[in-house]
């Protein structure tokens, strides 16, 4: 059981590393919560621990870029359910989009991943089930060419962390702390 506040920042840094970088990581895959209380399960592409920032993918056509847009309050909730640890992350959101920053996230990316920006408008309508890609693509990967006009749906969410919420659940007794950039400090569970 961790016990000291630095072992807890830490904790938290390797956890958030990991989960950008791991497709395995249990924490790969968050839960983000816009301020109109919708809630997503995202991919986290990276993890900057100088600057406390979360990069996710997304359609700009998306409705949650227009709630979130140029910034808005973000929370990003993480579990790993082996190890009975919680990160709630607090911070401002922003749509980073049609950016140099933006072309090498792009460029980064997989061709199968980047394929799904070839599609309809998130949350568009439809009389059946659908992926809302065309059909000349399903389950087929892209050519570079072929990928071109998906790129203007491309972009970035970056959220600024403002604070981390550390959550340990254990049958001895929870533990909780409070992280900022320069400070911590335990609270009750």
């Amino acid at each position: 059981m961790i016990d000291n506040l630095p072992a807890v920042r830490k904790d938290v840094m390797t956890r958030l590393a990991e989960a950008s970088t791991s497709r395995k990581s249990p924490m790969h895959t968050p839960v983000v919560a816009t301020a109109d209380a919708d809630a997503r399960i995202m991919v986290l592409r990276h993890f900057d621990p100088d600057d406390w920032t979360l990069r996710f993918h997304t359609d700009v056509r998306s409705p949650k870029a227009s709630v979130i847009g140029d910034g808005a309050p973000i929370g990003v909730l993480f579990y790993d359910s082996d190890s009975k640890v919680q990160i709630r992350c607090r911070g401002t959101g922003r749509i980073e989009a049609h950016t140099e920053r933006v072309q090498q996230f792009w460029e980064a990316s997989d061709r199968f991943a980047r394929r799904c920006y070839l599609g309809a408008p998130p949350g568009e309508h439809r009389d059946e089930p659908s992926s809302g890609l065309p059909a000349w693509i399903e389950g087929a990967r892209p050519t570079e060419e072929e990928l071109k006009p998906a790129q203007q749906n491309f972009g970035a969410l970056i959220v600024e962390i403002d604070t981390i919420d550390w959550y340990f659940l254990s049958s001895a007794g929870h533990r909780r702390a409070l992280l900022g950039r320069h400070d911590a400090k335990w609270v009750t569970p």
